[in-house]
């Protein structure tokens, strides 16, 4: 093959340090604005973002030359200096660690949608019950002791 296709697509979960609820609904469109606009500026293309007031989903295209850890690390550092500076909010940090799940193509329109309707997913499953689903359905190892 003559040249390189990839189609890498990953579902993002991270919350706000002791699962905290700073963001109201006023707050979380320009959150997630900003998140999307560092998706861009590290080259990847944001599908969908959304969340609640103390978690965020973000549904994102990135290049095989990412190193994702990398990219979730300066999405969380930016946007926490960005929440800093601009709605000075003493105390507030995101947890340590995040969520990654891949995405088929196939799946893309399904997860946004999912993404998108965070507010009445929460109505029926709390986010902690839904992210042990999404662990899982993923099949990863996890220590119920670490994860809140």
């Amino acid at each position: 093959m003559a040249s390189t296709h990839t189609s890498l697509h990953y579902h993002l979960v991270f919350s706000t340090k002791n699962r905290e609820a700073w963001f109201a609904p006023s707050t979380r469109d320009r959150l997630h604005e900003y998140l999307g606009g560092l998706i861009r500026t590290e080259g990847g293309l944001a599908h969908a973002i959304g969340g609640t007031g103390d978690h965020v989903h973000v549904l994102a295209g990135l290049r095989p030359t990412h190193s994702l850890a990398q990219v979730v690390q300066r999405i969380k550092s930016v946007s926490s200096r960005w929440i800093h500076e601009e709605w000075r909010w003493v105390g507030f940090a995101w947890q340590e660690g995040y969520g990654a799940f891949t995405v088929s193509a196939s799946s893309l329109e399904a997860v946004r949608a999912y993404v998108l309707n965070q507010e009445a997913h929460h109505r029926v499953k709390t986010f902690q019950e839904e992210y042990v689903e999404m662990l899982e359905r993923g099949m990863v190892e996890y220590d119920a002791k670490y994860l809140w």
